[in-house]
């Protein structure tokens, strides 16, 4: 080999060594943990979707909120951060958890086959409680006083609630719908006598159709909800946020962000069962 050709082998050793280098610092450098990415952009990203009361957007204004955005706006204030919601919908949500497009899915259901993709903290967000929109004289303090021949209760194809009634409730008639929307429509026009689901859901329905009340029967059939983040080796914002919800909780916090929705949807918050399990009687 020439010298030229020593020296021009040379020189492309050196470069690449100086790339392979300069490549070693800047991915040693480049935050790989979701609380280290929060805090060089400034910025807390969380998913954001349509369904009250976890979220709404005001179609004239485009301003988010619902229980899980204001949460996201208090965690983003106590992180020191801009908050940025991004729209995403249910189904997706663990998705884009896992593409690093958000940082927190808020209101996301720890359940087990979510836990294989994505993390969860240990204390609960909020709770809900499976209930009934019952109508007028009908008595549903009991899951008993609903489990006569002569009821007819609607629900959602294929969810827990239709699972759960389906064991539960071996005499009442079960009506089941494709979509909630369906199955609102037919408590409202007399056709079923109940519609189950969640209570916070069914305080909204009650409230857009102004017929029935919404009652938790006993026993409680109660479920946490959560927030879906990364699976990491890091658990710092998994940890923050774990201390975060158990604070906000147990404060009271979190049913105040549950009440000034529902005030704000002109709501009357006396009326709804709270989000708070301790508080359901």
């Amino acid at each position: 080999m020439s010298s030229i050709s020593n020296r021009i082998y040379a020189r492309i050793v050196v470069a690449i060594a100086l790339g392979a280098f300069a490549t070693g610092i800047a991915l040693a450098q480049q935050p790989t943990s979701t609380w280290q990415q929060i805090k060089q952009r400034g910025e807390l990203r969380i998913g954001v979707t349509p369904g009250e009361p976890w979220y709404f957007k005001d179609p004239a204004t485009g301003q988010w909120s619902g229980i899980g955005y204001r949460m996201g706006q208090q965690i983003a204030k106590d992180l020191g951060v801009k908050l940025v919601p991004v729209e995403t919908t249910w189904g997706n949500s663990v998705a884009a958890i896992q593409a690093n497009q958000i940082d927190v899915m808020f209101v996301l259901d720890a359940t087990d086959e979510r836990k294989k993709a994505v993390d969860f903290p240990d204390a609960p967000f909020f709770w809900y409680a499976q209930g009934v929109l019952a109508r007028e004289g009908l008595p549903a303090s009991n899951w008993a006083d609903l489990d006569r021949d002569n009821v007819k209760i609607a629900v959602t194809l294929g969810t827990a609630p239709d699972r759960d009634l389906t064991k539960r409730l071996t005499k009442a008639k079960i009506e089941r719908f494709q979509n909630m929307d369906e199955a609102i429509a037919a408590f409202y026009s007399g056709r079923v006598d109940a519609a189950a689901f969640y209570h916070p859901a069914l305080v909204m329905q009650q409230a857009r159709v102004k017929k029935g009340s919404v009652v938790i029967p006993q026993p409680v059939v109660a479920l946490a909800t959560s927030a879906g983040i990364r699976r990491e080796d890091d658990k710092t914002f998994r940890d923050f946020l774990d201390k975060e919800f158990d604070k906000y909780y147990k404060s009271g916090e979190t049913q105040k962000f549950y009440e000034e929705f529902l005030a704000f949807r002109n709501i009357d918050a006396k009326k709804a069962p709270p989000i708070i399990k301790e508080q359901w009687k």
